[in-house]
């Protein structure tokens, strides 16, 4: 099945939440009003409940409790507030896929978005897009779950979702990869271009004309984060380590590994992900 025929199955995919498309399109505008954001996202009350329930987790680590969905947007700020209704609706949309251990897949993302928010910050670019970029860059694989659960199946047979060669051997089968279902996933569910050009060209972020800084980032802590699924150990890291990418980002293997979560993701965090 080519790519554009697995996402026109509408049916089998979910669409954005209405909800989150309206929070979207006022964050987008060049002075977002806080209060009509807390009135959109207060028409849904399960998304409200698990907004609140998120914001209060050790995801975020806040000092004190959040009490209304008023307090969450005047305290995480816009741009965290996109990456928490965005996580949330994404956690919420992908319930039950077939072949897919969902807490294992949102411990993987999460940790690739906070290892993404450290790199970003240390290169001076933009860490909300950053940790989002992270967040759903391998969504793809979901999707890909859902609209060819034969095909995938034995794909996943052959080679592990988290193993370093997976997209070699999704573009062996199918001529795409996770990584175009996920920015063509993300430009459905209206992602900025930005973070869609990063999931574009997460796997070759500097090849020919391409030059995607972010979209480097994104390489980099996927790696990391798969390599911490797979237990790799030093010498297994130093053996996988994408040098291209972290020569042209100014990075070396120590540098990245000083970027590691000061906490992995735990289970309490993904108990407020997932819901």
């Amino acid at each position: 099945m080519q790519l554009d025929e697995l996402l026109a199955q509408a049916k089998a995919l979910p669409s954005i939440p209405r909800v989150v498309s309206e929070v979207s399109a006022e964050l987008n505008k060049e002075e977002p009003d806080a209060r009509r954001i807390s009135e959109a996202i207060g028409t849904d009350p399960a998304l409200t409940a698990r907004l609140l329930k998120l914001a209060n987790s050790a995801f975020f680590g806040l000092s004190r409790e959040i009490l209304s969905v008023q307090e969450a947007v005047n305290i995480l700020g816009f741009t965290q507030l996109r990456t928490t209704v965005q996580a949330v609706a994404l956690g919420h949309s992908f319930k039950a896929v077939p072949g897919v251990n969902l807490e294992q897949f949102w411990r993987y993302s999460l940790n690739s978005a906070k290892i993404c928010r450290t790199l970003a910050r240390s290169m001076r670019l933009n860490e909300g897009a950053a940790f989002t970029a992270g967040l759903v860059h391998a969504v793809g694989d979901l999707v890909l779950h859902i609209g060819l659960p034969e095909v995938i199946a034995r794909i996943d047979w052959s080679v592990s979702p988290f193993d370093m060669k997976r997209a070699e051997a999704e573009r062996a089968v199918l001529g795409y990869t996770y990584a175009d279902v996920s920015a063509a996933f993300a430009a459905k569910w209206d992602f900025p271009d930005l973070i869609v050009r990063a999931l574009q060209h997460q796997l070759l972020p500097f090849e020919g004309d391409v030059y995607e800084p972010l979209a480097g980032i994104v390489h980099m802590a996927a790696w990391r984060a798969r390599a911490q699924e797979i237990n790799l150990d030093r010498e297994g890291l130093a053996a996988t380590f994408p040098e291209v990418v972290a020569i042209l980002l100014g990075l070396d293997l120590d540098m990245v590994l000083d970027k590691d979560p000061s906490e992995w993701t735990s289970a309490g965090e993904l108990s407020a992900f997932l819901g």
